[in-house]
């Protein structure tokens, strides 16, 4: 196998020289450039290389997929090209790529795999000190686990850093300012200001009724707490990005080091907590609210909305308008219907992972979903989302229909959730009926579970295929198409 260099300079001459490149970008596995004529590469002896694993053409880019060592290659390719990788511009797409939803998931997607190896060790270490809790090899109060659970939970718990610090490389913000931006959003004494006593009470009596608890400027601040959600941190980063580049513009060049963060940050992070935060607060107690009436009028059709749109929810963190309904639930009536709703989410999740490592024979693909599959056991399934489902797009979209139907045989099956407790597996004992010590409801839960993988296993099985092949029938149909007229 060639050398870095050697490899940069091979793969400069087959897509027909530096000239002929207007710009490149790179992702996770492949170098994504956009060539002035893709008719000057030479496709087929990059194919041949050893060291290549594909060459795929699509969405107006050239790209080269050479695997995990794609960042050192890039380097490489960029000093040859002459060009400063902070300078590049991500290539326009084309008008099919455009569409909202595709939009959406390269954002998300873009976003969270610079994250994926780490979110995959985070959640192993947490299933694993589940597996010593539950087992009593090692309490809670241990110092071992409590070690070691500070570890697998921190990233989770400070997501909202993280995130904006990729989020800021995908919106071309300064990373330290998008860092900034994050942790503001999860200060101590902000988190801690929500369990004192309100200054007031705004929209009384309404269902977005809503304490403040500080003033910006004598403007009313609704908090929520940040600690890890995701969409709130994306969308601040993202706001924060339109306001840096004009603050970019009018920057005087002898104070533009610390002008430009200066005023990004004092206007983006009170809009973001005046603003950005109340409107995702409100989305949430919305829904919650919207899923009690849909109860309270139809239980399966509150089980397959709720199951469906479950991990959509936890995507955009509006799943907490919820959670106050669950507790108030649990300690009027001994038991929720929401939670029960959503007990095959996780799991359809699994059965999915499962089937893409049988089905595909993408490398890179099988190792991501084999290496998510076991987080996801334990109700972890952000390795499955981001790093799998949703970039893949149909196989998330199986999820959430088969969740939904979970949902809806679960709510038939009179599932319901008893006390607060793990996640994935050890959910299980969740749906046991304290008072009476019956078991059904983990036997009904069980059915729930185990039909709705079967339906997302077989929809994935029977409808997967890797992009290669799906590009290659499109091409081979299109033929066929051409010849007959």
């Amino acid at each position: 196998m060639a050398d870095n260099k050697n490899l940069a300079k091979m793969i400069i001459q087959h897509v027909g020289g530096k000239d002929n490149v207007r710009s490149l970008t790179h992702c996770f596995t492949r170098l994504r450039f956009v060539l002035k004529d893709e008719e000057k590469a030479n496709t087929d002896l990059l194919k041949q290389s050893e060291d290549v694993v594909d060459v795929i053409q699509q969405g107006g880019q050239y790209q080269v997929v050479i695997g995990m060592k794609v960042e050192a290659v890039y380097l490489e390719v960029m000093k040859r090209l002459d060009l400063a990788a902070e300078q590049e511009e991500e290539p326009e797409e084309s008008a099919e790529d455009k569409s909202l939803f595709n939009r959406f998931v390269d954002t998300i997607s873009g976003i969270f795999m610079p994250l994926l190896g780490l979110l995959t060790a985070c959640g192993i270490i947490k299933g694993i000190l589940a597996i010593l809790s539950v087992s009593g090899l090692l309490a809670v109060t241990d110092g071992t686990y409590v070690i070691l659970n500070a570890v697998g939970d921190s990233l989770f718990y400070f997501f909202p850093i993280f995130l904006a610090y990729t989020a800021a490389k995908k919106f071309k913000v300064n990373e330290f300012t998008g860092m900034a931006i994050g942790a503001t959003m999860i200060y101590p004494a902000i988190i801690t200001s929500i369990t004192e006593t309100p200054l007031e009470t705004l929209f009384s009596g309404t269902i977005v009724e809503s304490n403040v608890f500080l003033t910006f400027l004598k403007i009313p601040v609704l908090l929520t707490n940040y600690s890890s959600t995701v969409i709130p941190a994306i969308l601040a980063v993202w706001f924060a990005s339109i306001i840096e580049k004009q603050v970019k513009r009018i920057a005087p060049a002898p104070v533009k080091n610390f002008f430009v963060p200066l005023v990004t940050l004092l206007i983006a992070v009170p809009i973001i907590f005046i603003v950005i935060g109340p409107l995702a607060t409100w989305a949430s107690t919305i829904i919650g609210a919207f899923v009690q009436v849909l109860y309270n009028f139809s239980p399966v059709l509150f089980g397959a909305f709720v199951g469906g749109f479950w991990q959509i929810f936890v995507m955009f963190g509006i799943h907490q308008g919820m959670i106050p309904i669950v507790i108030n639930n649990l300690a009027t009536l001994g038991y929720d219907t929401i939670f029960a709703a959503t007990c095959t989410a996780s799991f359809t999740q699994l059965a999915i992972l499962i089937a893409i490592v049988i089905r595909t024979k993408n490398k890179r693909i099988k190792n991501t979903a084999t290496a998510a599959i076991f987080p996801a056991i334990f109700g972890i399934t952000e390795p499955a989302i981001y790093g799998v489902t949703l970039p893949l797009k149909k196989p998330f979209i199986i999820s959430c229909v088969s969740s939904g139907i979970g949902g809806a045989l679960a709510m038939v099956l009179g599932v319901k959730f008893y006390q607060m407790g793990g996640q994935g597996i050890f959910a299980f004992p969740c749906y046991l009926n304290p008072a009476s010590g019956d078991f059904t409801g983990i036997w009904m839960s069980v059915i729930a579970i185990g039909i709705a993988m079967i339906i997302s296993f077989a929809a994935t099985l029977f409808s997967y295929r890797d992009v290669t092949e799906e590009k290659q029938e499109e091409k081979v149909a299109l033929e066929e198409a051409l010849t007959e007229k």
